[in-house]
């Protein structure tokens, strides 16, 4: 009989719910049907390359928690699950929701959200980090790492809005350590 360590399956049980997170985020309910996601998970080098991006934006800006969080994932996270959305109206004749008269409207400015696909894609972290929470990996949703990867460029150029949910397994959620 094999002896399977703990130590030696955690990081490929984390990605392998990161894989689970990407089939509940992509069956999630979504506006008219139509599905605007993309997603990825990162490990290793692609993670390091996440995080030096997320300390140049802190850097750049001024704005500690980039540094922090990238230090975070640094030291934690065994995998990011990035999650993202085109910028894509339904063709609704009537909502206003964006705070146009209708989608028509709304198409003159391309980089305005549409509430369907920002709704859509918040439903689809929720459904993804449910998952998460089911198999006790921890996480948390972070807009830092959706600035370094939009940044990146690590999806296709009409996904305009993305998260970044950094996953691991340890003692307690090293996600929600802030020092700064």
């Amino acid at each position: 009989m094999a002896i399977i360590n703990e130590i030696d399956e955690r990081k490929k049980t984390v990605i392998e719910v990161a894989k689970k997170m990407m089939v509940a985020a992509r069956t999630a309910p979504k506006g008219k049907g139509a599905d605007n996601l993309e997603m990825a998970i990162l490990t290793d080098d692609n993670i390091r390359l996440v995080a030096m991006e997320m300390r140049k934006i802190g850097e750049q800006r001024e704005y500690d928690i980039f540094i922090r969080d990238a230090d975070n994932i640094l030291a934690s996270a065994d995998a990011v699950f990035l999650i993202g959305t085109r910028i894509k109206t339904l063709g609704l004749k009537v909502c206003s929701l964006c705070g146009f008269a209708d989608c028509a409207t709304k198409e003159k400015y391309p980089l305005v959200p549409c509430v369907y696909n920002t709704g859509d894609l918040g439903i689809a972290v929720g459904s993804a980090v449910a998952v998460a929470a089911d198999n006790r990996i921890d996480n948390r949703i972070m807009h830092t790492i959706g600035v370094a990867a939009l940044n990146l460029e690590i999806f296709s150029s009409s996904v305009k809005v993305i998260w970044g949910v950094p996953l691991s397994a340890s003692s307690k959620n090293p996600f929600f350590d802030r020092k700064k």
